[in-house]
């Protein structure tokens, strides 16, 4: 069976709407090779190979699948939990996850809640050892905030991060010296620091025995989530394994708020009622003249200076403040607290917020899965989270490269 990382010639075919005949002339032309795919040894085409080269001719309705079957039982230890998208992304990939550790007692109550058989270790990550998972972990991921070290030298070594968290997500790494590790951030970790934070994440990691990948932020409208939120992944691989890691494949069909809230392509059924906080009402007056993907300019010029007040007078767009979303868009990228001062994200027919189980929704929740705490704690749980299936994606490349190491070790 051809695995998704390759192509058949039929599927390549369909997929660039050419005839099979078309193909083979590429192949012989060298145009577009056929390779043998390493465990059939069928003739088949890299997915990759086509999107590089003819990826503008692909229409944007196609959805990319880097879906891939685990050849083997992988398991993973999850740093930073938080509510769990994450790491649902990574058990829908195929993964089983041995140990999650978190802080927040409401996000490790939601943990519990939904996978009782989940080894959830809550508290702060400074006072549990990983030692006894050495060499029995084949992934280690968190997604640690971003802290700014103090350099004791030129290259920055692990004691120089003490402190941080990063440090307790490189301790661990180092303790269970997994295949691979896969951190992950916001985009301005990039820029922190004038990117010596980055630097010293990278420096560290090699000192620990892992090369790190060039790093990529990920946009998530390409992976299959109604949200044009972005997150930095840092992938390190054990230096002892000589193969490359491949970020996985982005789409080109963009999901809407449509596509998230009502039945269709990404959910079987309109989204569930729930319980949602309100705009208090002079906000509600105001965002009451936002038409559907309008922002503060929209409004009245003497609304918006009242509005916005010194904000109004400086530069930028503030694109995100009194802004009703349409439903033949994404998301804009959801934050902790729905109704908190100019970060709004209006529904598009109902001034108001949306609900916990619609912000769910734009997170690529399960609906099954549910929140613990108060109605504030269940929002920052979801506003915190990883979109999960942009983690399930990324938890497909994990599995490709883990299958290509197994089959390197088992025909040494």
């Amino acid at each position: 069976m051809v695995t998704k990382e390759y192509l058949s010639l039929a599927e390549a075919a369909e997929l660039l709407g050419k005839s099979k005949e078309t193909l083979r002339r590429w192949d012989r032309d060298g145009k577009l090779e056929a390779v043998r795919e390493p465990i059939t040894d069928y003739r088949v085409y890299k997915k990759a190979d086509i999107l590089t080269l003819f990826g503008d001719f692909i229409t944007e309705e196609q959805i990319i699948l880097n879906e891939v079957e685990p050849t083997n039982t992988y398991t993973v230890i999850e740093l930073f939990a938080g509510a769990g998208g994450l790491a649902i992304g990574m058990e829908k990939a195929g993964f089983k996850c041995v140990a999650l550790n978190e802080i927040d007692k409401y996000a490790c109550q939601t943990l519990s809640l939904n996978r009782p058989h989940w080894n959830v270790l809550e508290g702060d990550i400074k006072n549990f050892s990983f030692k006894s998972y050495k060499d029995q972990v084949d992934v280690v991921t968190g997604g640690f905030p971003c802290q700014a070290f103090s350099y004791a030298g030129k290259r920055l070594g692990l004691e120089d991060a003490r402190g941080t968290l990063f440090y307790e997500f490189a301790r661990v790494v180092k303790e269970v010296q997994p295949a691979i590790c896969i951190g992950e951030n916001v985009k301005g970790l990039l820029n922190h620091d004038k990117g010596k934070t980055l630097e010293g994440m990278i420096s560290i990691l090699d000192e620990i025995g892992y090369n790190v990948v060039p790093v990529e932020v990920l946009k998530a409208i390409h992976y299959n989530v109604p949200q044009k939120r972005e997150r930095l992944i840092l992938v390190g691989v054990r230096k002892d394994i000589p193969l490359p890691y491949h970020y996985p494949i982005p789409s080109k069909k963009i999901f809407t708020l449509t596509d998230a809230l009502k039945k269709g392509s990404l959910y079987d059924t309109d989204v569930p009622h729930s319980n949602g906080v309100k705009y208090p009402p002079n906000k509600k007056e105001v965002l009451d003249l936002v038409p559907p993907k309008g922002y503060w300019r929209d409004l009245p010029l003497d609304i918006q200076k009242e509005y916005m007040g010194g904000s109004f007078f400086l530069g930028g767009g503030k694109t995100g403040m009194a802004r009703r979303i349409g439903w033949d868009e994404p998301c804009l990228t959801l934050t902790c607290s729905p109704a908190q001062k100019q970060t709004e994200r209006c529904h598009p027919d109902e001034t108001r917020p949306f609900t916990v189980r619609e912000y769910a929704r734009i997170q690529t929740f399960p609906d099954e899965w549910q929140f613990a705490g108060s109605m504030a704690q269940q929002y920052k749980q979801i506003g915190n989270a990883v979109p999960v299936n942009l983690a399930k994606e990324v938890g497909y490349s994990i599995i490709n490269f883990l299958n290509r190491y197994y089959k390197t070790k088992s025909s040494n």
